[in-house]
């Protein structure tokens, strides 16, 4: 399924949205999600997005800004998706593919009325993220292809490297960043990083970064 045309500029998109909060989570514009729904807020969330527009936002909780268990802070910048898939299982839960539209940054959190969190949100500060492909031109292909050799062979990982090949720079670089292993931080470096070129070399900054720390974790790329 396509995205609905009408999503063109930052005046496209609703200024109130239901927001998810996920740690580890990267959504980025044109980038596929798929998600495991079953906390019954999440469920209503979900079912109250089926029945407006489709839109939900992805955003991670900042694990240093305190806040309550069940409300902690977040993260003031995140990405709208729109929900593209949708299937029931037998036993409650919802499964469904979100298709990132563009970045938003939080304005204000809206109190009360649903058991999910909403946020009043602007995209004005990721208008270009509504042009396919924009800013591919500036982006070290070779450099982030060389980062992900070097890691695949330290972690002694198997990729599809034909589909990889084949990729243009921004499906690249943006599946690359959100199938990442890396933590809440460099994922948020990536999310906010202010175009591809400038996402690209946070990518491989932090890549290069984990390969010389050479931890003993067993991170995979899916």
């Amino acid at each position: 399924m396509s995205l609905h045309s009408g999503y063109k500029g930052p005046g496209d998109c609703p200024a109130i949205i239901p927001v998810f909060p996920l740690p580890g989570a990267l959504l980025l514009p044109r980038g596929q999600m798929p998600l495991n729904i079953f906390e019954p807020r999440y469920l209503a969330m979900v079912e109250d997005a089926l029945r407006t527009e489709r839109i939900i936002g992805m955003i991670q909780p900042d694990a240093e800004g305190g806040g309550p268990p069940m409300a902690p802070r977040l993260y003031k910048v995140g990405c709208a998706g729109r929900i593209t898939q949708y299937a029931e299982t037998g036993d409650g839960r919802l499964l469904i593919s979100l298709t990132g539209i563009a970045r938003f940054r939080i304005e204000s959190e809206l109190a009360g009325a649903t058991a999910y969190r909403r946020c009043q949100v602007s995209y004005d500060d990721f208008s270009t993220d509504f042009e396919p492909r924009a800013g591919e031109e500036a982006v070290d292909r070779e450099g982030v292809l060389k980062a992900l050799r070097d890691f695949v062979e330290v972690n002694d990982l198997k990729v599809d490297w034909g589909g990889i090949e084949e990729a243009p720079n921004e499906a690249l670089v943006n599946a690359l960043c959100m199938m990442s292993p890396f933590g809440v931080r460099e994922k948020q470096a990536m999310l906010e990083a202010v175009d591809l070129k400038t996402r690209a070399e946070v990518l491989i900054a932090v890549t290069e970064m984990e390969l010389v720390r050479g931890n003993g974790s067993e991170p995979t790329l899916q």
